[in-house]
């Protein structure tokens, strides 16, 4: 029945292990850390994981709720919010967004000046409003684990920064993780 958890956690992990790229640039050398890198998080990560919540939320299971307009209609909005944070973090990056190297330059302009993780407060929005579309155990289970994951590839993903961007270190002290600081 849950099935999903498969592709979902096989997913999670390719993704983090996506996050180290110092270490697979002194083992294996750049032009071995991108591909390893790209292929982890593009090939496999990414289309793995989004396979398990498809699943997920395709599964025939009991609503903890029934939606209503109005939770739908915030549940879209989550989910288009999200991604368009998504869309402009992955333009401030560019290609380093798939393929990150040890020469990146620390990109704090756009929306990396409000939120150190965008790609992530994104995903976290999503996950949200997909929970609010379709409020059953599996995909409540996804989602939460969804959380979890972000939690810690953005964790992974820092200490990954903070050895390849000495400048990364006072950034994190002025900008906030996942939430812009209302000012």
């Amino acid at each position: 029945m849950y099935y999903f958890l498969i592709p979902l956690l096989l997913g999670f992990a390719c993704n983090a292990a996506s996050a180290f790229t110092t270490a697979f640039t002194n083992r294996w050398g750049e032009q071995r850390s991108r591909a390893l890198t790209y292929t982890l998080r593009n090939f496999l990560g990414i289309p793995l994981w989004a396979v398990g919540l498809v699943l997920a939320v395709r599964l025939p299971a009991p609503l903890f709720f029934t939606p209503t307009p109005l939770t739908e209609l915030l549940g879209w909005l989550l989910v288009a919010a999200g991604a368009a944070l998504i869309w402009a973090a992955l333009l401030n990056l560019g290609w380093r967004a798939a393929v990150p190297t040890t020469s990146d330059k620390l990109e704090a302009h756009g929306v990396y000046s409000r939120i150190r993780h965008p790609i992530y407060s994104g995903l976290l929005l999503e996950f949200v409003g997909i929970l609010l579309l379709n409020p059953s155990p599996p995909v409540l289970l996804a989602v939460s684990l969804g959380v979890a994951w972000v939690l810690v590839q953005a964790r992974l993903e820092e200490i990954d920064l903070l050895q390849r961007m000495p400048a990364y270190r006072e950034y994190m002290q002025r900008v906030p993780r996942f939430l812009p600081r209302l000012r």
